[in-house]
């Protein structure tokens, strides 16, 4: 395997330009347009659409969490000098922060943007005390501009993850902080001893509000299992959206395999936010394990 495939195995499909840059999507904003520029020859990778930026290859591939196996291999395809004189410790994704400009919703103004933010939240169910208890914010202030900030903290109290999500309906809903996704959601309000509930995004988290951890996506970050592990949790709701029902079955035969009472929500087409509280409860008290039968006729329809 040559770096560049190796550089697609990670970050996906790329556009190749001269002078050995090559452009992806970006693994930490994730922007729909490939702003996200790898240089092979410099050894330099940056998003010109979120900032992450660093000198060096090893660095963006340990800071996506890969393998250890891939960091080896991708020593062995580059120039011996690069990897000699590679240092972490200059590259700017590092310590996260709230956004700039950021204002809690807790304290009123006579902003616009205030009322406009507080009148998204109220339409999707949300309270001030759910405002309150997520330290929910926002911001006018570039590159989060008119957006909800919902930060996530984790077991010591410190910011691991932010969401930033408009309160206009144009442009793109939702702007990722540029760091990775492999982190525990909402940590610090997770009670390891009781059942912990899988949901798709923070909204969702938000509706089920007891023990419940956003993915983030579809998938179980391994940072979540590494620590449900360590927890021994043994009683495990996964209640993701309709169109994420096969990848909730993976999830359940993949902690089925560590001894986990796993359960699959059917929410009936519908998500967790759009429920609300006491419905969602009444499906996830609902939910029900799958057979060996059900697996197969599950594979089946996907043929």
């Amino acid at each position: 395997m040559n770096l560049i495939s190796l550089l697609s195995q990670i970050l996906g499909d790329h556009q190749q330009f001269s002078n050995g840059e090559h452009y992806f999507n970006c693994p930490f904003c994730h922007s729909h347009s490939k702003k996200f520029a790898v240089n092979t020859i410099k050894n330099k990778w940056q998003c010109w659409v979120c900032g992450a930026k660093g000198s060096s290859i090893i660095t963006l591939f340990k800071k996506l969490d890969v393998s250890k196996d891939q960091i080896q291999e991708l020593r062995t395809l580059l120039p011996e000098e690069q990897v000699r004189n590679y240092r972490e410790s200059r590259d700017t994704v590092s310590t996260l922060h709230l956004p700039p400009g950021y204002k809690p919703l807790w304290i009123p103004t006579k902003s616009m943007q205030y009322k406009h933010a507080i009148s998204y939240l109220r339409a999707r169910g949300i309270t001030g005390h759910d405002i309150i208890r997520y330290q929910m914010g926002y911001t006018i202030a570039q590159p989060y501009a008119n957006r909800i900030i919902i930060p996530s903290l984790d077991k010591d109290n410190k910011l691991n993850y932010f969401i930033a999500r408009s309160f206009y309906d144009e442009g793109m809903r939702y702007k990722n902080p540029p760091v990775t996704k492999n982190v525990i959601m909402f940590e610090n309000q997770i009670n390891w001893k009781l059942p912990i509930v899988l949901c798709e995004g923070v909204f969702d988290a938000i509706a089920i509000r007891r023990n419940a951890i956003p993915l983030l996506g579809k998938f179980i970050p391994r940072k979540l299992m590494q620590t449900m592990l360590k927890n021994k949790v043994k009683d495990v709701f996964v209640a993701l959206d309709a169109d994420a029902q096969e990848q909730a079955r993976e999830i359940e035969r993949n902690l089925s395999m560590y001894d986990m009472n796993v359960k699959l929500v059917n929410l009936d087409g519908k998500d967790p936010s759009e429920l609300g509280f006491c419905k969602t409860w009444e499906c996830i008290n609902e939910g029900t394990q799958t057979t060996f039968k059900d697996y197969i006729n599950g594979r089946l329809q996907n043929i």
